[in-house]
């Protein structure tokens, strides 16, 4: 008898489970030869608000953990990501890349979560500081995360895009609700099974699919999301800083990938973390 395959259901991970839109809604999503691959949940703006929720919740114990423990978490997703490597390059030639440049994307993804990692438990170190006082007083800076935070992929390279934009912040204690590439979501939908499985706790990643026209509009006016950090156009450019600007927060662009060169080393960068940090002044008297 002959066997049909058993084909996956893609779902966006949102808050620890894998989730279908909450319109029901989907969009086909062909492969690099034109052939239908899946159909893709296209997710609505009360999704991204139950993201936003969902974030918020696991924020505050994220936050709390130690340096080093971020450092390990993270760590350990590279080396996920280093096991599934095969699975991977095979995703992005099924979506139009050449095998070589498929390799060098997964392993500069891999790479970019090392660094991060890395810098997990040395920021503080950096961005912090001592400050001369004119008075008998330690005078400290030292950083906070600000929380909930917007990330809005570039459509290629979908899935070192989607990693560069998350991992610097993450890293130092935020959550994170991110729109994979509108082009091509698959590598992104891969990568929120190893989030799943990984010692991340459910929440701190989510990855919503969908049509960014529909999403920017409460990325940009949502006051629970404390900054953006988006690779988009122009008109999505204009959306944000509006929306931004009414709603107080940080809005961060890259450019996209004509414009900008992923896997160069200045990509990834310490004031990346920076960017989503907030800054606290201590003042303790000398002697107390």
């Amino acid at each position: 008898m002959t066997r049909l395959p058993i084909t996956k259901t893609p779902k966006p991970y949102v808050g620890g489970a894998f989730i279908r839109s909450e319109s029901g809604r989907t969009y086909s999503l062909p492969d690099a030869a034109g052939n239908f691959f899946a159909n893709v949940p296209q997710c609505t703006r009360k999704d991204l608000r139950n993201a936003v929720e969902a974030a918020a919740k696991a924020g505050p114990g994220w936050a709390k953990r130690t340096a080093y423990n971020r450092g390990q978490i993270l760590y350990r997703l590279g080396e996920m990501i280093e096991a599934r490597r095969a699975e991977l390059i095979d995703t992005l030639v099924r979506f139009g890349a050449g095998r070589g440049a498929a390799g060098r994307e997964v392993d500069a993804t891999t790479d970019r979560l090392v660094y991060y990692a890395g810098w997990a438990d040395k920021y503080e170190q950096v961005l912090g500081n001592v400050n001369p006082v004119a008075s008998p007083h330690f005078n400290f800076t030292v950083t906070e995360p600000m929380g909930v935070v917007g990330v809005i992929a570039p459509d290629a390279p979908a899935l070192l895009g989607l990693v560069s934009l998350f991992a610097p912040v993450i890293v130092s204690g935020n959550t994170v609700v991110a729109v994979a590439s509108e082009r091509t979501p698959y590598p992104a939908i891969l990568l929120g099974e190893m989030l799943a499985t990984s010692d991340l706790p459910g929440g701190v990643v989510n990855v919503l699919t969908g049509f960014r026209k529909e999403l920017v509009p409460t990325f940009a006016t949502h006051t629970h999301l404390r900054a953006v950090s988006a690779a988009v156009d122009v008109a999505d450019r204009k959306t944000l800083r509006l929306g931004g600007a009414e709603s107080i927060k940080r809005v961060y662009f890259s450019a996209a990938a004509t414009e900008r060169d992923w896997f160069d080393e200045r990509t990834q960068s310490v004031y990346a973390i920076r960017d989503f940090l907030e800054f606290k002044t201590i003042w303790h008297p000398i002697g107390a």
